[in-house]
């Protein structure tokens, strides 16, 4: 397959479905350790940026629990990584999101088979029930929320009830891009686990394999390289046009708080309605230069603009899932977004 083509052709595979984890190891050794300790926190904060692979490492953990329901096993204490065999029942039964010991809390789609822009509260109290219930499957219970960022307010408090009084033989595994602005409260009964962007070689790696692409394609290598280590920026940048919008956007960014409106025209003008991967190239790229901005501030920084810049991050992405939940035009987002930044960064 041509690499180019690699957004419109190729179905990348759900987290639940990728048996591989590239980068993370260790990471993924110390859920493995605190698992074969028998004492793992009932609850664990997977954080980082986009793309990287926090939700492939949650479903890899999840479907080593309930393969090895016993934590004192002897093939536990062997396992030199989480690692399941595709073919056993249990990670068959995760791939096809069928195992009745495993939770997914995920954006769902409407009544009008529109995604919706959070997790509802009543989708969250499904966890209530699936903890109670002894019908299904005995032994340890997995919920993964992908992600956390995306509960909204009552959602977030109901979580936080069943993380205050966890069932036995539970764990959560909560996935956030930001986790540093989840609510202070489950912060505080989670384990941190916070995740690194991958190498360039991982990134490879896993787009490789994940689009059937060959991993020295010059097209996938120079995408892997702007990526800043995330597999889905370099999937979403491999047709060629969307890396040279993200480098557009960065460039109208970099002079900020100035803006240019004859360049934002023009920027929204290259983001057609039906292009959602010159859409999430936009929006990646104005994530990316909030986070940096916020994660670079210390003691010497200009407080107010960071507490400005951090209070828009949230106007910013929830306006920017709404454009892409419900397909609207792209240029008044481009102003708004540009507008919020410029005013904060003053």
């Amino acid at each position: 397959m041509s690499a180019r083509k690699v957004e419109a052709e190729t179905s990348v595979p759900h987290p639940r479905e990728t048996s591989v984890l590239f980068g993370h190891v260790e990471a993924e050794a110390a859920l493995l350790n605190a698992y074969r300790s028998g004492r793992i926190p009932h609850a664990w904060l997977i954080g980082g940026p986009r793309g990287i692979g926090k939700a492939t490492l949650a479903y890899r953990m999840a479907r080593f629990v309930l393969a090895h329901r016993d934590s004192n096993a002897a093939e536990i204490a062997r396992a030199g990584t989480l690692e399941v065999d595709p073919n056993e029942p249990a990670a068959r039964l995760v791939a096809n999101g069928a195992h009745g010991g495993l939770l997914a809390l995920e954006r769902t789609a409407n009544d009008k088979g529109v995604l919706r822009t959070v997790i509802t509260v009543d989708e969250t109290r499904e966890t209530i029930g699936f903890f109670g219930s002894t019908a299904a499957v005995e032994g340890w219970r997995v919920c993964i929320v992908d992600t956390v960022d995306e509960l909204n307010p009552n959602a977030a408090n109901a979580l936080l009830k069943i993380l205050e009084e966890p069932p036995q033989q539970s764990l959560f595994l909560l996935i956030s891009h930001a986790p540093a602005r989840v609510l202070a409260t489950i912060q505080s009964r989670c384990r941190k686990l916070p995740l690194r962007p991958l190498a360039t070689a991982d990134v490879i790696r896993a787009a490789s394999q994940a689009a059937s692409i060959a991993p020295d394609d010059p097209a996938l290598c120079e995408a892997a390289a702007a990526a800043e280590g995330s597999v889905a920026q370099a999937l979403t940048l491999m047709g060629g046009e969307a890396l040279k919008l993200q480098q557009r956007t960065a460039a109208l960014l970099s002079i900020l708080p100035n803006v240019d409106p004859r360049e934002l025209h023009a920027l929204g003008d290259s983001l057609p309605l039906s292009d959602r991967v010159a859409l999430a190239a936009f929006a990646d790229s104005v994530e990316r230069w909030m986070s940096e901005r916020l994660h670079a501030g210390d003691a010497n920084a200009n407080l107010p603009r960071l507490a400005r810049l951090a209070e828009v991050w949230e106007k910013v992405a929830r306006a920017t899932r709404d454009t892409q939940d419900y397909n609207l035009e792209r240029k008044p987002l481009v102003f708004s977004v540009f507008g919020m930044l410029a005013e904060a960064m003053r």
